[in-house]
């Protein structure tokens, strides 16, 4: 098994890329190779709450390396994305800790492997926010969003989601397992988010994953 994600950038179609948030499922749904996939808008600068109509991204667990290659590169899916997009950039990764649900399930929690502290670590955190919080949780956001982008070791930062205020999402991307590390323990901004996600309750559903980066492919299809 192998997860990827995937970021589709557009200067041109937008309207076409957002169509894709419902019409791509059809190569998906029914794929014997997808174990788990997730179509997703991301968000622009801090966060999610304004969106970034310029790039999507596709979240996806394949049975196999092999397969999901195939897919990214030869399906009818990337060569739509070949003739729409702008560029693409596909992480390849592997789940190294897991904790938590998306849709009641945890799709990262087979293949479990090992690491070690020089290896990228990306991470993904998701929660489905309830009707209730929503004021509150969004009130927190920009300060939660702008210390992980400020973070020291943070390579890559996006706000990524399935629905609009409702269940979002972020990937990120860090130097080594030390940076994680770091932040996790000694940054201030983080343990007070943390503790507040705890008090106030926001999430009905929430997971957080590392993965280490096993590969990474970059593609400029239109200037």
């Amino acid at each position: 098994m192998i997860t990827t994600i995937s970021f589709f950038k557009y200067s041109s179609n937008k309207f076409w890329a957002f169509t894709q948030m419902s019409e791509a499922h059809k190569y998906f749904n029914n794929n014997d190779n997808v174990k788990f996939y997730k179509l997703l808008g991301t968000g622009a600068g801090n966060g999610f709450l304004v969106p970034d109509l310029s790039t999507y991204a596709l979240l996806a667990v394949w049975n196999s390396k092999k397969n999901a290659v195939n897919f990214l590169q030869e399906s009818e899916h990337s060569a739509s994305i070949r003739k729409k997009a702008k560029s693409r950039k596909d992480f390849y990764l592997k789940p190294i800790q897991t904790n938590g649900l998306w849709d009641n399930q945890n799709p990262f929690k087979e293949g479990i492997v090992k690491h070690n502290m020089n290896d990228k670590i990306a991470i993904i955190t998701r929660g489905k926010i309830r009707l209730r919080k929503q004021i509150d949780f969004w009130l927190n956001v920009p300060k939660a969003s702008k210390a992980i982008k400020n973070a020291k070791g943070v390579e890559f930062y996006k706000g990524i989601g399935e629905l609009p205020f409702l269940a979002q999402a972020t990937f990120s991307i860090w130097k080594n397992f030390e940076a994680v590390k770091s932040f996790a323990y000694d940054s201030k901004a983080h343990s007070e988010i943390i503790k507040k996600t705890r008090k106030r309750n926001w999430y009905s559903e929430d997971m957080f994953t590392r993965f280490i980066i096993t590969n990474v492919t970059e593609k400029i299809f239109n200037e």
